[in-house]
């Protein structure tokens, strides 16, 4: 007779049994709070470095911003890392329209000879800025700024997907913001960036980073197009 399963599929790890788990591939053991401290940082630069290796998809998500007749200049939620696509919505309900926006570089909006113009946006200047609080109660939030500046003739709203940072490693009761799936991945990273710190575990650095050991085959694609 076959063993009744669980029925559960909700397994994850707090930040206490990832550390203790990343300083077991090293061969160490945490013992003292530094050393939790120690592997909570190197566990946030990790995440800051996923950010920016690419698109992590579970941190999509989408929002919306009423633009202002006379206002260029919007800003966007402190944690965005970039925007995907964006489009002008025009109207509400099932009047609605949405209209392609251009995203454009700065050298680009530098160049527009009347920055003052007044219409419909169909071009957007992002602006990714730090998010840092370079001094105290100041913030940064990456902003965009539209053009032409919205006029009164009709309801505009902004349109965005974007990608989102990943949230803080938190503390030791903390679970992580990353579907199941990359828990393995989340842990081996770990014990890699903690092998460079603990006394003789950097012999097992190469061991312990995740990488795919399958071999690769490329096969191009016929196109079928005529």
């Amino acid at each position: 007779m076959a063993a009744l399963t669980t029925g559960t599929t909700s397994f994850n790890l707090n930040l206490n049994e990832l550390v203790e788990e990343a300083y077991e591939r090293c061969g160490a053991e945490a013992r003292t709070g530094y050393d939790f401290r120690t592997a909570r940082r190197s566990l946030n630069l990790m995440l800051a470095e996923w950010a920016n290796r690419g698109i992590n998809m579970w941190t999509m998500d989408s929002g919306t911003i009423p633009l202002v007749a006379g206002t260029a200049t919007y800003t966007l939620p402190l944690d965005t890392v970039d925007l995907l696509d964006s489009v002008i919505r025009t109207g509400t309900g099932s009047n609605q329209v949405d209209i392609a926006i251009s995203r454009i570089a700065e050298s680009t909006y530098a160049t527009i000879p009347n920055k003052n113009a007044t219409g419909r946006p169909i071009q957007v200047w992002i602006q990714r800025l730090s998010g840092a609080s370079p001094s105290a109660g100041v913030t940064v939030n990456p902003q965009i700024t539209v053009w032409p500046i919205p006029d009164s003739s009709t309801t505009y709203t902004y349109v965005y997907w974007r990608l989102r940072r990943l949230q803080d490693a938190g503390d030791g009761i903390n679970g992580q913001d990353i579907p199941f799936r990359f828990l393995p991945v989340l842990v081996a990273g770990l014990a890699y960036y903690l092998s460079f710190k603990i006394p003789g575990a950097d012999q097992r650095s190469m061991g312990l980073k995740d990488r795919e050991k399958a071999p690769v085959r490329l096969v191009p694609r016929r196109n079928y197009m005529r």
